[in-house]
């Protein structure tokens, strides 16, 4: 009689895997501008509720991953920046990545509506369905544009830690909205520059691929500079004053000139060292955007 063998699993390894399917990286993102979007509503909310929303929100988010990865999977195998990740390299199958971001999505949204209100709880779930449904399996695989489409999901957190501590949208959180939305794509395409050959074996229809380098470099360009009017706006609806809206010019008027740089390079080339200072810099700018945010609503 043939036995079958069972391998014993390690928790610890499990556990960690379930972990990095929920995209913490991402999450750690979420969790900030959420923070922000709340923080600067100046409402009366308690720090208990306060923390209960953003960690929810956090907890869709990760649902969101989850479920990005479960779909995605085949890709991810294919991608060098994303082969490592949990299903690629078996520490996770697809079942269970699915299964644990059902049930991440369906927890989060339930617990938002209870312990915050209504539109928040709409929020996050409209988040999920459009990060899943529109940017993952709609988008992603059939136009250049999947990511500025797409960068909408992203860009929702802000808002909806609005809504937790005022249960209402105004101005004030759409121009938190419209600051991501319009710096997703320069960059993502910065990364995509030197990821490109990543991108092509998903088949992946990435910009440098689809409309190739140059043109890549001038949205990159077109886009930082997009910037400069979305970052004014807020303080046009006196959302923030001069302590935000002088440091936040120089830091979007640099963003400009390292994006130009980066376009200047010789036609249809571009230079590997430019590509990764415009990638590394935007993380860093948006941070410091949002930062500026807090200090100035404090002050």
């Amino acid at each position: 009689m043939i036995t079958k063998k069972i391998i014993p699993i390690d928790i610890n390894i499990h556990i960690k895997s379930l972990y990095l399917l929920m995209k913490p990286r991402v999450m750690s993102l979420v969790i900030f501008t959420c923070a922000v979007g709340l923080l600067t509503s100046n409402s009366n909310i308690n720090t208990s509720d306060a923390v209960i929303g953003i960690f929810l929100v956090a907890l869709g988010a990760g649902g969101a991953g989850c479920l990005n990865m479960w779909y995605e999977s085949d890709l991810d195998a294919l991608m060098a920046r994303t082969c490592l990740r949990p299903i690629p390299t078996g520490k996770i199958n697809r079942k269970q990545a699915l299964t644990f971001g059902v049930m991440l999505s369906v927890i989060s949204v339930g617990a938002l509506n209870y312990f915050t209100n209504f539109l928040s709880a709409s929020l996050l779930l409209f988040t999920i369905f459009f990060y899943l449904f529109i940017y993952t399996i709609w988008l992603k695989r059939k136009t250049p544009q999947n990511i500025v489409i797409g960068g909408a999901a992203g860009a929702l957190p802000p808002v909806i830690g609005w809504t937790i501590a005022t249960n209402t949208i105004s101005l004030e959180p759409l121009s938190l909205f419209l600051i991501i939305f319009f710096w997703t794509p320069s960059h993502f395409w910065a990364l995509s520059l030197y990821k490109a050959d990543d991108y092509k074996k998903a088949k992946i229809p990435m910009l440098p691929l689809t409309d190739g380098i140059e043109k890549t470099k001038v949205y990159i360009f077109i886009y930082s500079l997009l910037m400069l009017p979305v970052i004014i706006f807020p303080y046009l609806i006196s959302f923030s004053g001069l302590i935000y809206l002088a440091p936040a010019l120089i830091l979007t008027i640099y963003y400009n000139i390292i994006c130009y740089d980066l376009y200047r390079y010789k036609k249809n080339r571009f230079d590997l060292r430019k590509a990764k200072k415009v990638f590394g810099y935007s993380i860093l700018y948006l941070f410091l955007i949002f930062v500026l945010f807090l200090v100035d609503s404090i002050i």
